[in-house]
């Protein structure tokens, strides 16, 4: 199905824009959304803080995007129900960004 993209037990329809985890529906934010589309969309590829940010916000990065970032971040891996210490889905990689696993 083109409308949906599935990794493991998160699935991201794209009809509905809505995120399901483990048959759970979860509402996201328009950022959070377009988060999780970006690294659903590239499963593996690595972005920064400053790609996502131009890519979700449209709009060029300045020094300051990386905690806007991190926090919709924090928000998107709470609402997928991810522990912090170790996240399921979106996996931080120090000092580079942020990726899903391929």
């Amino acid at each position: 199905d083109k409308d949906r993209l599935v990794n493991g037990g998160l699935v991201l329809d794209k009809r509905q824009r809505i995120a399901i985890v483990d048959g759970q529906e979860t509402r996201l934010t328009a950022k959070e959304y377009s988060i999780l589309l970006l690294l659903m969309e590239h499963p593996g590829q690595v972005f920064s803080a400053e790609q996502i940010y131009e890519h979700v916000w449209e709009e060029s990065a300045d020094f300051a995007v990386e905690n806007t970032v991190m926090v919709h971040i924090r928000h998107l891996r709470e609402k997928l129900g991810e522990s912090p210490e170790r996240p399921r889905y979106i996996k931080t990689v120090w000092g580079v960004g942020y990726k899903i696993e391929a």
